[in-house]
């Protein structure tokens, strides 16, 4: 197994994939086994898609649209919103496939069709691969998940993210080399022949303000503890609610960014570990609408953090996966990071930072990071989820 990395935020859609595809193969030249692309919608998919059919020809290829640049071991990239980023798996002993569906009012049975589909590609019907990719678009990630541990069993290894763009997911994509897709999931089988290690975390402290959901619908959560939920919320973090109301969001946005509400999924080493959920409505009736499933009669509470966590914790989750998966940083060819989108523009100006907390974590190794609307990886106890504001770092072995 050996992997690589390229980038490019030329403007131009061909060049951007010339250029990217050109440092990709300096950084490995061997034969391409799947190809991993991610890029700001400031570029014509489709245009990159062709130029990137051209360059790799008959390679698998997965991605999706990411909020407002990539990062690599180089660096952050992304110019006016411009960004194109590349991963490539040379790994000759293993088997790669991809596919996508359009999810419409199915998402399951898009999710097994996506999955189907990505077997056939990859020559290995009815097994199960080490890593499922995913990359959706927004609105049913939950049930997308349900659906593919429907196909391939509850102990299969999800990770992904919800593509991106610089709003809530109007303009996003996803693709294969087979084509171009909107409203979709988009399926990467890896089996790999060497081990994927990885970690998924939040970078956030609990605090001691909990209750507990008493009303909920999907993910609209009308009442916590008995009271409207904007309300609790509201006194948790000291009239946030409230001047989110006043103001229709601007700045408050990034505060909200900094105080999204866990529940707990499971322990490690008996602490417990949370999945977050983002605040993206406040509703005239006091509700409050999140970017994933807040279950009623769970407990939730408020979670906790800063600019200084949300730039250092990336380096932090890649040191955790090479921990849980027991090995050393001379064991790994490189990995992806999937990072919240919100997160990123909250500390769009210490980017750099990010960029260098990853590298610090795996030196001279090639990596690739995007910036999503959701992130979906999977827990230490085996529990595949989707959440906000979580980073899923995924890390091959050589």
């Amino acid at each position: 197994m050996n992997v690589s990395s390229g980038w490019s935020t030329d403007a131009d859609a061909e060049r951007a994939a010339s250029e990217a595809f050109e440092r990709l193969k300096a950084c490995c030249d061997a034969p391409l086994s799947l190809l991993i692309v991610h890029a700001t919608v400031a570029y014509p998919p489709e245009s990159l898609l062709d130029a990137l059919r051209a360059l790799a020809p008959g390679v698998p290829i997965h991605g999706g649209s990411t909020c407002a640049g990539v990062m690599t071991e180089q660096g952050f990239h992304g110019e006016w919103g411009i960004g194109l980023g590349l991963f490539g798996l040379h790994d000759p002993m293993g088997a790669f496939g991809v596919g996508a569906a359009v999810i419409g009012h199915a998402p399951e049975r898009a999710a097994s069709q996506a999955c189907e589909a990505a077997l056939a590609r990859a020559g290995r019907p009815g097994e199960v691969p080490a890593v499922v990719l995913m990359s959706a678009a927004a609105g049913s990630e939950e049930r997308l998940l349900s659906g593919v541990e429907a196909f391939f069993g509850p102990r299969v290894v999800v990770v992904g993210g919800t593509a991106g763009d610089m709003f809530i997911g109007d303009d996003a994509w996803q693709l294969t080399d087979a084509g171009v897709h909107r409203g979709a999931v988009a399926i990467a089988a890896l089996f790999t022949s060497t081990e994927c290690v990885g970690s998924f975390h939040n970078g956030y402290e609990p605090t001691d303000r909990r209750g507990r959901v008493t009303r909920a619908l999907g993910r609209t959560v009308f009442e916590i503890d008995g009271r409207p939920a904007s309300e609790a919320y509201d006194a948790w973090t000291g009239g946030l609610a409230t001047r989110w109301a006043e103001t229709g969001g601007g700045e408050v946005v990034a505060d909200i960014t900094l105080h999204p509400i866990g529940r707990v999924i499971g322990l490690a080493g008996g602490l417990p570990y949370h999945l977050l959920a983002h605040p993206q409505r406040l509703e005239p009736d006091g509700a409050l609408t999140f970017l994933t499933t807040v279950p009623e009669g769970e407990e939730v509470v408020l979670m906790r953090g800063s600019r200084e966590t949300l730039t250092t914790r990336a380096g932090r989750v890649v040191r955790s996966a090479l921990e849980s998966g027991d090995v050393g940083l001379e064991d790994i060819a490189g990995g992806l990071v999937v990072y919240c989108a919100g997160c990123m523009l909250t500390v769009y100006d210490r980017m750099a930072e990010v960029a260098e907390s990853v590298r610090a974590a795996m030196p001279d190794r090639p990596f690739l990071g995007f910036f999503v609307l959701g992130e979906q990886g999977c827990f230490p106890g085996g529990e595949n989820r989707h959440g906000n504001q979580m980073i899923c770092a995924s890390l091959f072995v050589r």
